[in-house]
């Protein structure tokens, strides 16, 4: 059976490519994570106290579209509003737990889609479906949801075109009825071009759900390629990922990832067809700290190396061509592209004792067509190879001393 054509909005969508997730609330206050309250059960009015010390006086939409930019980043997801119930937006009224009525007094997510405008990043909004702060969330459900859609009706009216909707929580009343079909309509009326997603959570990675659903997540796990086939309509995929242990900063999470596992974790999710949305969890006063930005500009490198925003990993789509281990093929534009990974230990600068497959003969299977040539895109050295059907053997050499691009891909003729 064949798969259905995307709608041009997934497409749009698929092609992003690399996203940054930032988690910013009064939960970035305290500096122990976005679920810092619901952990150390810290009464709600005790919480919500961090609203009269809530500046932001660091926040600046512009200057976070241009730090995604330099991250080779197409679009960021920032959450307007999380668990604790708290908005970063004029909520008109709705909720006195809302951006207009702390210190900060100015509408974070105007000046969020603003600077991302003005900097060519397409702007995406995180919105919780549960609500640890609104009393309805457990003795109103009907009520609850109303909240809810009006919520998001602010969103969709208030702020121009948005490039999409990122929801939550759903998993926290597995049995309710979420009224998913009244949400989505909500959004198609106003937003009829932005991307619907809700996440399904860690233990459930890209499993579709309501079929107004543009795409898939998988959290904190590599995805999977989607077999379409036969599908009512194409969904894209997702992987959304953290730097540490907690998606809001934790000052004394010191579990951080490196440059090379981020690069590694674009290529996979890459192979998958799928984007992946890096997260940040900014300071308590709205600005990105200063190592997850560092990691990321060496991402930002490494793309800009490999084509930058014009090139494989953003419009790369699979192709059937298929690796040993972790290497795997990509096509761009009628060019082949075959990714080759464990060429050294990655976050080891140990070479002994630590397993990777090193330089030598990678073969690919699925290579139809004839090969001319190949050659490494970091360097444009000419490659060797052996070519029967459509079985490939690439006879991958080391890196050159003062090189180590983690994943070094090889651009076919």
């Amino acid at each position: 059976m064949s798969a259905p054509t995307p709608l041009s909005r997934v497409a749009a969508f698929e092609q992003l490519g690399f996203g940054l997730f930032l988690h910013f609330g009064l939960y970035s206050q305290l500096g122990r994570g976005e679920w810092v309250q619901h952990m150390e059960k810290i009464p709600s009015a005790e919480y919500l106290k961090r609203m009269d010390t809530f500046t932001a006086k660091d926040f600046s939409g512009r200057e976070l579209a241009r730090a995604a930019k330099r991250f080779g980043m197409n679009y960021i997801t920032l959450t307007s509003r999380h668990h604790e119930g708290f908005s970063l937006y004029d909520t008109k009224g709705l909720s006195k737990l809302d951006v207009t009525r702390t210190p900060c007094g100015r509408d974070l997510i105007q000046d969020y889609i603003q600077g991302c405008r003005a900097e060519g990043i397409v702007p995406m909004l995180y919105h919780t479906t549960l609500d640890w702060n609104e009393p309805r969330f457990e003795s109103d459900w009907g009520g609850y949801l109303q909240y809810l859609r009006d919520s998001v009706e602010v969103l969709c009216t208030q702020y121009g075109p948005i490039g999409g909707l990122w929801f939550d929580g759903n998993w926290s009343k597995p049995e309710a009825d979420w009224q998913e079909e009244q949400l989505y309509a909500v959004i198609r009326k106003h937003q009829p071009e932005a991307i619907i997603i809700n996440n399904t959570g860690t233990g459930a990675m890209g499993q579709t759900g309501h079929p107004e659903i543009d795409s898939v997540t998988f959290e904190r796990g590599r995805p999977r390629p989607l077999d379409r086939s036969g599908a009512p309509k194409w969904i894209a995929g997702e992987m959304c990922h953290t730097f540490d242990f907690h998606w809001g900063i934790a000052g004394h999470d010191y579990n951080l990832l490196s440059p090379a596992h981020v690069i590694e974790e674009l290529c996979f999710s890459r192979r998958a067809g799928a984007n992946l949305l890096m997260n940040i969890g900014p300071t308590a006063e709205g600005a990105l700290p200063t190592y997850e930005r560092a990691a990321l500009e060496k991402v930002g490198d490494w793309l800009e190396l490999h084509g930058g925003r014009e090139g494989v990993m953003y419009g790369g789509r699979p192709c059937g061509i298929e690796g040993e281990g972790n290497d795997f093929g990509l096509d761009h534009e009628g060019v082949r592209y075959l990714f080759v990974t464990d060429l050294t230990p990655t976050g080891n600068t140990q070479v002994e004792g630590v397993p990777h497959r090193g330089p030598g003969p990678r073969v690919f299977t699925g290579v139809e067509g004839t090969v001319k040539d190949a050659k490494w895109m970091d360097s444009g050295e000419a490659l060797q190879f052996d070519q029967s059907g459509d079985r490939l053997t690439l006879h991958a050499t080391g890196y050159p001393y003062g090189t180590n691009t983690v994943v070094r891909v090889a651009k076919l003729g």
